[in-house]
């Protein structure tokens, strides 16, 4: 569904949400992600429907101990709570991924709208200087600075991840921007002798960002992975924080006595990633058509 507003006798087009956004395929993993997103913001409910839901409350006389009542998940090797701390969990990594995705769209904004906007020698520079940060791999380049970093907070992990996370949302901005910008309607502003500014910001962006809130959509996923894997290595989160990867990594030793211990955040994980990612490859395929 389109619709076109009229501002300074100039049409604008805006995506709206279509009826397509009421197939299964969209409100399945959506209504999956507003449960998830509920319980990283409010988590001490969830936390304590089967037991005391207290992550850092540990008995080590239980250390490794299977699913019981109380505690459905079991317990890890210090004797506290896996279900509890899986819920807790999904605050850090939902929060890391939010904040990297924030981080990196608004930055990839502001690169890609004045590159796609100004063309010339800005548009070649921060292209050159897009394509430098997309040259080194993300993760590797996740780990270099990580490594030199002194506490690794999720602030700092964000920052990290959203320092080699924006290329590929700012040329995809920059594109988007640029197909835009050759419109009947930004052609007749500049005419009428509308600032570049308000072009942009009024006509422009609004009509540019749909694949960019897909892209983003898709990145969530891909830091809660990235986030989890330098946890894992010892690279990411520290203690005591309390996330996915620091549960995995302290299960990897305990796996054939206490598999419980890697399943259940294992699980969690594995959802939240493929909730996000379905969701985000469905907007994109219903989007597809009207950018095409």
């Amino acid at each position: 569904m389109t619709s076109y507003v009229r501002a300074a006798d100039a049409p604008v087009r805006h995506w709206v949400l279509s009826p397509a956004l009421c197939r299964p395929g969209v409100i399945v993993p959506a209504l999956l992600l507003a449960l998830i997103l509920l319980i990283a913001i409010v988590p001490a409910p969830f936390a304590g429907l089967f037991g005391h839901g207290d992550p850092r409350f540990c008995d080590l006389t239980r250390s490794g101990a299977s699913p019981t009542s109380g505690h459905p998940f079991g317990f890890d090797v210090q004797g506290c709570d896996v279900y509890a701390q899986v819920i807790y969990g999904t605050r850090t990594s939902i929060g890391v991924a939010a904040l990297t995705t924030a981080l990196a769209g608004i930055v990839a904004i502001v690169v890609g709208t004045v590159a796609g906007m100004s063309g010339g020698w800005v548009d070649s520079l921060l292209s050159r200087l897009t394509d430098v940060f997309l040259g080194f791999p993300f993760l590797l380049g996740a780990v270099v600075v990580l490594n030199t970093v002194g506490t690794r907070s999720v602030l700092t992990v964000s920052l990290v991840l959203a320092l080699f996370g924006w290329p590929t949302m700012a040329r995809l901005v920059r594109g988007s921007v640029r197909a835009v910008a050759r419109s009947e309607f930004v052609s007749a502003g500049r005419t009428m002798g509308l600032s570049p500014w308000w072009i942009a910001t009024r006509y422009v962006l609004p009509s540019s960002l749909s694949p960019l809130l897909v892209l983003a959509t898709i990145t969530v996923g891909s830091v809660i992975v990235a986030e989890s894997s330098l946890t894992y290595l010892g690279i990411g989160l520290q203690a005591p924080a309390i996330s996915w990867g620091l549960q995995l990594s302290a299960a990897t030793g305990q796996f054939l006595s206490a598999p419980h211990m890697l399943v259940f955040p294992s699980l969690f994980l594995v959802i939240t990633v493929l909730t996000v990612t379905t969701l985000g490859e469905t907007l994109r395929t219903l989007l597809e058509p009207a950018h095409g």
